[in-house]
């Protein structure tokens, strides 16, 4: 026996048994109408509740493009002329702590152990950054019943003494739980293309949220800066000791000479003009070593400036006036959605699930 698969009435069949499927579904939606506006208003009811008892916050954002360094356009001919005693005159070099990991650096427990102790001017007066995250940033009442009902078995248990000081190497439970939390509200991305780094806080407090975006900013400007300088400064350090000593040595030099010029000032002996000529060369040679290193000194300061980063700042920190959440229209669709879909599947589903319980009892 041949089965034609291609039969018009075959198909036609099953598109009017699918049709009338979905029209009876729609008329028994219809029909229960009232219960689904019911189940909608309580959906509203709900939404209302969850969007009135979650605490607003505030987000503001600052826009900064970095100063980039690459690598020198002589790649390895500058390393062979170098061996060869030549200076193409390329001194630029390639950063370990490059734009694209700026974000891991805000983000890092170090970073935030250090942002916690920042003070922060808010509308009432001014607390550090750990107060604002621990004591002052209330939650929805739902979140703070669980957190009670969680914290029970450890009112039983002894608590060890905790120190205000946070060492990033060894956190208590209490101090990782405010360094994530803290690190939740600060975002930061960088654009490859344009080059340009968005950093954004959020806090219950528009004015704090606008002074910790500005915070983050100094601390990472102040982090880079430290980064890029640090092998300019050790130089630096290094001129400054040297001159010191040069100097030293060149005025315990000046002051042997002039000693020895005065008590040998009325004396004509071979002896004494050859030691007065041997104390001159010495001061002499001492000044030209206190003058070499003064020079190097003003080209060690003159390498920390050049090597500075600069932070072109394109969006700066401003007060937030309207909260950024929650969303009170996102909130009361979604769970008006929600009760919609729950009514529907009620009404559909039911009248099965009582079908086939009244079969499996009989």
């Amino acid at each position: 026996m041949e089965y034609n698969n291609n039969n018009p009435e075959i198909g036609h069949g099953s598109d009017k048994e699918q049709e009338i499927d979905l029209m009876e579904l729609a008329c028994k939606l219809w029909d229960n109408r009232r219960t689904i506006i019911k189940w909608c208003i309580g959906g509203l009811v709900v939404g209302l509740v969850v969007a009135f008892s979650i605490p607003r916050e505030y987000s503001t954002t600052v826009k900064l493009t970095p100063e980039l360094r690459g690598k020198s356009a002589g790649g390895g001919m500058s390393a062979l002329a170098s061996l060869a005693g030549v200076n193409l005159g390329s001194d630029a070099s390639v950063d370990a702590v490059y734009p694209e990991l700026y974000p891991d650096v805000l983000n890092s427990t170090p970073f935030m152990v250090e942002l916690l102790s920042a003070s922060l001017p808010t509308e009432e007066n001014d607390m550090t950054v750990q107060e604002i995250i621990t004591k002052h940033t209330s939650s929805p009442w739902w979140s703070s019943a669980i957190s009670a009902v969680l914290g029970l078995p450890s009112l039983f248990r002894s608590q060890p003494a905790v120190s205000d000081t946070i060492d990033p190497y060894h956190l208590t439970t209490k101090q990782a739980a405010t360094v994530l939390k803290l690190s939740n509200r600060i975002s930061a991305d960088f654009n490859t293309k344009k080059s340009v780094i968005t950093i954004s806080t959020t806090l219950q407090d528009p004015v704090a949220s606008a002074h910790l975006a500005d915070t983050v900013v100094a601390y990472l400007q102040k982090y880079i800066t430290e980064y890029r300088t640090e092998k300019a400064r050790q130089d630096l350090a290094y001129a400054l000791r040297i001159n010191g000593e040069a100097r030293e040595a060149y005025y315990d030099a000046q002051k042997r000479y002039a000693e020895a010029s005065d008590r040998n000032h009325s004396l004509s002996s071979r002896s004494a003009s050859i030691e007065i000529e041997r104390l001159q060369n010495e001061a002499t040679l001492a000044f030209d070593l206190y003058n070499s290193t003064a020079q190097r000194v003003q080209m060690a300061e003159a390498k920390v400036q050049e090597t500075t980063p600069v932070f072109a700042v394109i969006q700066p920190a401003t007060v937030p006036v309207k909260p950024a959440k929650p969303s009170k229209l996102i909130i009361l669709i979604g769970t008006i959605f929600l009760a919609f879909v729950a009514s529907s599947a009620y009404i559909l589903c039911m009248p099965i699930l009582k079908a086939s319980m009244s079969k499996h009892k009989k």
